[in-house]
């Protein structure tokens, strides 16, 4: 099963991989990050598929793809 991590501490919240996710796996964090922002978080794990499109779309490199 294909695991995403988002680096919140690099997220800036523009929100590119939330759109970008065609299972709708990603949404906005409930606490704000040391920077001040509502960085990106995996909300439906179990949805994900591992293509990648979150991680392609991501403008601050904060997205990592693991694929166990």
């Amino acid at each position: 099963m294909p695991r995403i991590e988002v680096d919140a501490n690099r997220c800036k919240a523009c929100y590119l991989c939330v759109s970008a996710c065609p299972k709708k796996c990603l949404g906005k964090a409930k606490t704000i990050s040391k920077k001040g922002y509502f960085p990106a978080v995996m909300e439906r794990p179990q949805d994900c598929i591992g293509c990648k499109m979150c991680y392609m779309m991501c403008p601050d490199i904060a997205i990592t793809v693991i694929k166990e």
